[in-house]
């Protein structure tokens, strides 16, 4: 009887932790996002919530009526003991309240964990997507729960930032496993040198994700640091009782931002007193501006590395066209053929691009443009595509007209993300990130993505209140 119980407690509880986890006195408890899951460290040879019973312990009497309670409390205290949480015997109304809500948060963090194993197939068919896609998916899909109702320069609702450290913690916690080994030497007692081979965090991992771990912090820090603002919010189309009175001083809110994108419509609309804000106030946005900016740039050069590492699936390189002039059009081709300086500042000054779709879709044309000559470059060469681009640089002849029309390409499009930072995923981007394979490189690109599109969109914030500020003022000379 006394096995039956610490079976039936690890089958109900459905994982088993690992015992670094074992460590930690205490762990947060995660209100679950639809979206992501909570999942834990897993050693298969001992479990935390199964209770130890000794040998002594067994008794040939029938179990009291009283069992089944007996079994659920010790099945509530070993959960509540892994969650980090105290159980008391008062119960009252609120108490019992509490321990349901905790079950329920179980029972999420066990939806999360099957769907990670079940790579998002629900028909439990071995259909679903590999475990690099699926945490990629994750950790979009959590920054979306967490940030994506956040329009506002203010602090990060507690909840919602204790659960993006939470979940974020968990999700990360994959790359503690993702090691490399690496040879070391090591004197013996007898004075004999012997080399042994050591594991270390994977090179990428080591490097990239404790600076993408800051990058978080600090974009954290920067909502935290506006409280008790000059400025306000107002949803769009509506007026605030502090807006009403700032409106009157300046004859008309819409005035104020009348250069406001109206296809946002839904982006509240920052206020700001009767001539301004403070001097104070502008050196605090200016100054946190100018860092969410390089946080961006930060973030983006990670994204931009982990995906050129990341192999070129097959699939596109034989979707590649025949003719790189095919996919970049007479004018640009003629352009990057016979200029002998050839310079893509000009190009893009020339090609006059009026919006962020035709930019993206001349990014496709390039990239496909400069994969198609590289191709042709390594042409004699009898590896796979993969392979061939990789060794390209020390392969190929740097007169071959081929490699100098696939090095301007790259010159172009590294031009044209410079110059459209706010740029989407090209399709060679889209096609990695869901050929992908490799979890520790899903894990950055991912991460690295959403800290882009957070710091981009608190400097968008910053800019909205500096320009309404900057109306304000102009309104009152």
């Amino acid at each position: 009887m006394d096995n039956s119980l610490s079976s039936d407690e690890s089958y109900d509880l459905g994982y088993q932790p690992s015992p670094s986890s074992m460590d930690q006195s205490a762990v947060e408890t995660s209100t679950m996002s639809s979206d992501s899951f909570l999942c834990r460290r897993t050693n298969s040879d001992v479990s935390v919530f199964s209770e130890s019973v000794g040998d002594g312990s067994y008794s040939g009497d029938a179990s009291p009526s009283c069992w089944p309670n007996v079994k659920s409390n010790l099945s509530n205290q070993a959960v509540l003991s892994r969650l980090g949480m105290k159980k008391r015997m008062n119960f009252t109304d609120d108490k019992l309240e509490d321990l349901e809500a905790m079950d329920s948060e179980l029972e999420l963090m066990k939806e999360r964990f099957a769907k990670l194993l079940l790579g998002e197939d629900m028909s439990g068919s071995g259909k679903g997507v590999c475990t690099a896609v699926t945490i990629s998916n994750t950790i979009t899909n959590l920054y979306a729960t967490v940030f994506g109702a956040n329009l506002r320069l203010e602090p990060l609702n507690p909840e919602k930032k204790a659960m993006w450290k939470r979940e974020m913690d968990c999700l990360l916690s994959v790359c503690d496993y993702i090691v490399e080994l690496t040879p070391v030497s090591q004197t013996l007692p007898n004075g004999a040198c012997v080399e042994m081979m050591t594991s270390r965090p994977r090179s990428d991992i080591y490097i990239n994700l404790p600076a993408l771990q800051k990058l978080d912090a600090m974009l954290i820090e920067v909502l935290d640091s506006f409280q008790d603002t000059e400025f306000w919010y107002a949803e769009q189309g509506s007026i605030s009782s502090k807006s009403t009175s700032s409106a009157a001083a300046s004859g008309s809110f819409r005035r104020i931002s009348a250069q406001r994108s109206e296809d946002k419509w839904w982006v509240p609309v920052p206020c700001v007193p009767p001539g301004g804000l403070s001097e104070k106030s502008r050196k605090h946005l200016r100054h946190k501006r100018d860092s969410c900016n390089q946080i961006h740039k930060a973030a983006m050069a990670i994204n931009s590395s982990i995906l050129s590492e990341m192999e070129i699936p097959e699939s596109y390189m034989a979707s590649l066209p025949k003719s790189g002039k095919a996919c970049l059009g007479d004018s640009i081709y003629r352009y990057m053929s016979t200029s002998e300086k050839f310079s893509p500042e000009h190009l893009l000054d020339c090609l006059h691009i009026a919006s962020e779709h035709e930019a993206l879709e001349l990014a496709d044309r390039v990239e496909s443009s400069m994969y198609t000559w590289r191709r042709k470059a390594c042409m004699s060469n009898s590896k796979s595509s993969w392979v061939m681009v990789k060794d390209l640089m020390s392969e190929t002849d740097r007169n071959d007209k081929n490699h100098v029309l696939a090095e301007r390409a790259e010159t172009l499009l590294f031009s044209l993300k410079q110059r459209y930072p706010e740029l989407s995923q090209t399709s060679l981007d889209t096609c990695k990130i869901q050929y992908n394979k490799d979890v520790g490189q899903a894990v950055l690109e991912s991460y690295s993505r959403v800290l882009e599109s957070f710091a981009y969109n608190i400097v968008a914030w910053i800019e909205d209140v500096i320009h309404v500020d900057r109306s304000m003022r102009n309104q009152d000379q």
